[in-house]
């Protein structure tokens, strides 16, 4: 059995949030006290698994009373495809690429296989001829142009 460490926890706390309306407002600091933790480590999980390559939205406002509004991004695929290619950018790096690609599968915007594919397509094996300084460029490029003609 594998050890689940607290940052998976506290994802899947918020993912159980999330499941009633697609929106979940939390305080950092209860959830810190909540699971024992220090505030950063919700910072770390916030950031690591509610990010927009993830399809979430997360807004938050700071001081005593403040808090953090995680909401999972409802959209139609055109819709989605846009604000992933928007998400790109100039560069990207191929963590980034398969978090985008992997959000798209679970959306329902692209199908598994077409995602292997194009992770294939702007992977280091596939990108090796271009300059290790380039590639993250090259791969924007490259995964923006696939995004744009799969939808």
């Amino acid at each position: 059995m594998t050890p689940v460490g607290i940052s998976d926890v506290i994802a899947d706390f918020i993912n159980e949030l999330l499941d009633e309306d697609s929106t979940a407002e939390v305080q950092r600091s209860e959830l810190a006290s909540r699971f024992n933790c220090v505030p950063s480590q919700i910072n770390y999980v916030i950031a690591t698994r509610f990010s927009p390559e993830r399809g979430y939205v997360v807004e938050s406002r700071r001081g005593g009373g403040g808090y953090i509004r995680i909401r999972r991004v409802q959209a139609d695929p055109a819709l989605l495809v846009m604000h992933t290619v928007n998400a790109i950018g100039g560069a990207v790096d191929s963590r980034t690429a398969a978090a985008l690609l992997e959000n798209c599968v679970s959306s329902g915007v692209l199908e598994e296989r077409l995602a292997h594919m194009m992770l294939a397509g702007i992977s280091d094996q596939a990108l090796r001829p271009v300059d290790p300084a380039g590639r993250d460029i090259v791969r924007a490029s490259v995964l923006k142009q696939m995004l744009l003609s799969a939808v």
